[in-house]
């Protein structure tokens, strides 16, 4: 059991989607706003005096945007952790913030439920951190790509993610996968091979390669749609079935 308080700042110039997502943090367990800032200059003065765990952080904001706020957060090798929620839905936005270090991905108009699901991940991470001297690869697993209700919720054996990090074919990227498999977490519809490669900034026979072998993992499944001609597969993340 996790006894000790998130703190987070919450940067976002949306005085009611401030409220909001304050709101949202302080009704789950353990999380505590300290501190809201309405830009990132602001922001990065905040998040120097208040030394938060984690920030919350928009994208499209005055004076300085999320995309260049979390630079500089990397750039000066702060120690805190970033949780995007933001209106930006284009794949150049994403990938960069996913390249940065964003720890989630949450598109607006977002639900309770699935900022819930962000931070509770988030806090298991950080309790497993802190309370582990040394971590198996099966804890390791849990931390990268979900809680162990998720993966269970899956079934064992070729559907563990475990498995499918140690087994994957000559040519896939671990990293890249993991992009996929985030982003088809933030978009509740079934996607398409050309959608999941635009989200992701990969090439369409790229990104269906992984999605074939996510799905024979038993990680993906696949939605047929019919409409005119030939049906059309989508994907969509196995546990969100």
């Amino acid at each position: 059991m996790y006894d000790r308080t998130i703190r987070v700042l919450l940067i976002e110039d949306d005085p009611m989607v401030q409220e909001v997502n304050r709101q949202f943090v302080e009704r789950v367990k353990a999380f505590k706003v300290v501190g809201v800032a309405g830009s990132g200059v602001e922001g990065m003065r905040l998040l120097r005096e208040l030394q938060p765990d984690l920030v919350i952080l928009d994208i499209f904001m005055p004076l300085q945007d999320g995309i260049e706020t979390l630079t500089q957060i990397r750039r000066e090798q702060l120690s805190v952790d970033v949780m995007v929620i933001s209106a930006a839905k284009d794949q150049h936005t994403i990938q960069r913030m996913l390249q940065n270090g964003a720890i989630d991905y949450i598109m607006k108009p977002f639900k309770f439920e699935r900022v819930k699901q962000a931070l509770d991940h988030y806090r298991n991470m950080k309790e497993m951190l802190e309370n582990n001297s040394a971590l198996s690869q099966h804890d390791l697993d849990r931390l990268l790509f979900g809680s162990a209700s998720q993966a269970e919720s899956t079934g064992p054996g070729p559907q563990d993610v475990g498995a499918i990090a140690v087994q994957l074919p000559k040519g896939l990227q671990m990293v890249t996968m993991k992009q996929i498999t985030a982003f088809l977490a933030h978009t509740r519809a079934p996607l398409s091979a050309e959608e999941v490669a635009e989200g992701v900034g990969i090439a369409r026979v790229t990104a269906r390669r992984y999605l074939e072998f996510l799905e024979k993992s038993g990680r993906v499944r696949i939605d047929l749609q019919y409409g005119v001609g030939r049906p059309v597969h989508k994907y969509v993340l196995a546990y969100e079935s």
